[in-house]
């Protein structure tokens, strides 16, 4: 077998000549020959046009000290991080390890980072978690517009954070999010079943509007704060309408509805949230319940029509008694208004009057 190697190299790349299994040097551009009987001579030939030098024996390359003044040479520790620019661009974050990187051929810039501040803040944080090797150090989250984030480091409140990009550091505790929508909310109280103190039952659809002031509280105080809203203002409702009768719930439903909203306001306090309003939005009588109400309301409606005719007939009536005491009381009057009758009867026809008695015709005659 022929015992002589050939390696070219070329101006943008290096070779990393190891012997027997050890690193013994760089060998820069040129070409090389090597007399090799026993195959015992290796030549890594790596381009240093991407500057990440990446090797399995990297650690014997760095220990010789041949890199010093070629390369950037990282050994972040468990607690470290490095933020990597190239040509002034971000390129990638590394994890704790042993790294170097070319100076020959482009720019390197590195940022190293305690990772025991569990939360990571940057200007170009934005940037930073877009790149490729993000994900696999870092936890990116976003709070979105007209919400914030209930910040909680290994179980423990931190802050609550406003909108906008958070990333934190993996490995080195354990930190949580939790989003809280700002915005008012509505939550559905329907298909309620309650009685009420005559023991009538009927089916109730409320509504509540709310929204959340405190976010520490409404994550904290219960596991599930729209779930403890609707419970609190069911029993609220239960309890309200079941100390008033039916007609008395019917004709005070604001009324019922305020009782409600003040008693439920105090509980949602406790829990973070502040109640905009409370209404009874549908109100449903049983079959033969809603039969009786409108039998009721027929009669209410036909004694309120009998009413008013007895009054039109005592009015007209008294009105008929005070005329026949006033035509009493002024016979002049009394004969002007048959000179009406009698000239309505004229102006209608023929006007044919019959006499019985002598004498009574002087009489009309005078009359007319």
């Amino acid at each position: 077998m022929y015992p002589f190697k050939r390696y070219k190299i070329r101006t943008y790349e290096a070779g990393l000549l190891f012997r027997d299994g050890e690193f013994r040097g760089i060998l820069n551009a040129g070409k090389r020959w090597f007399f090799d009987p026993f195959w015992k001579v290796e030549v890594d030939v790596v381009s240093k046009r991407s500057p990440w030098l990446v090797h399995e024996k990297l650690d014997l390359i760095v220990k010789s000290g041949v890199l010093k003044d070629r390369a950037v040479v990282l050994d972040l520790k468990d607690h470290e991080r490095a933020l990597v620019w190239v040509e002034g661009r971000f390129s990638h974050v590394l994890p704790a390890g042993l790294y170097a990187y070319w100076l020959d051929q482009k720019s390197v810039r590195v940022e190293i980072v305690d990772a025991r501040t569990v939360r990571f803040e940057h200007d170009d944080l934005k940037v930073i978690s877009r790149s490729a090797m993000a994900s696999q150090v870092l936890d990116i989250c976003k709070v979105e517009r007209d919400s914030v984030g209930v910040l909680f480091v290994n179980g423990r409140y931190v802050e609550t954070l406003t909108s906008g990009l958070y990333a934190f550091w993996k490995g080195q505790a354990e930190a949580k999010i939790i989003e809280v929508d700002l915005r008012e909310t509505m939550v559905d109280v329907s298909g309620q079943d309650m009685m009420t103190a005559d023991k009538v039952t009927l089916r109730l659809n409320a509504v509540v509007t709310y929204k959340v002031v405190d976010a520490r509280k409404a994550v904290s105080q219960t596991d599930d704060v729209r779930q403890a809203l609707y419970r609190e203002t069911q029993l609220v409702l239960r309890s309200v309408i079941g100390a008033r009768e039916l007609d008395a719930f019917l004709q005070e439903k604001d009324a019922v509805s305020t009782e409600v909203e003040e008693s439920a306001r105090r509980r949602a306090g406790e829990l973070g949230l502040e109640i905009a309003s409370v209404g009874i939005r549908d109100v449903i009588l049983p079959g033969d319940m809603k039969d009786l109400m409108n039998k009721v309301t027929e009669a209410k409606k036909a004694a309120e029509a009998n009413l008013i005719s007895r009054r039109e007939e005592t009015a007209a009536i008294r009105s008929q008694a005070n005329t026949a005491k006033l035509l009493a009381d002024n016979p002049a009057l009394m004969r002007m208004r048959e000179l009406e009758v009698l000239e309505k009867v004229a102006a209608s026809g023929n006007l044919n009057v019959i006499l019985g008695e002598k004498g009574l015709t002087d009489k009309v005659v005078n009359l007319l």
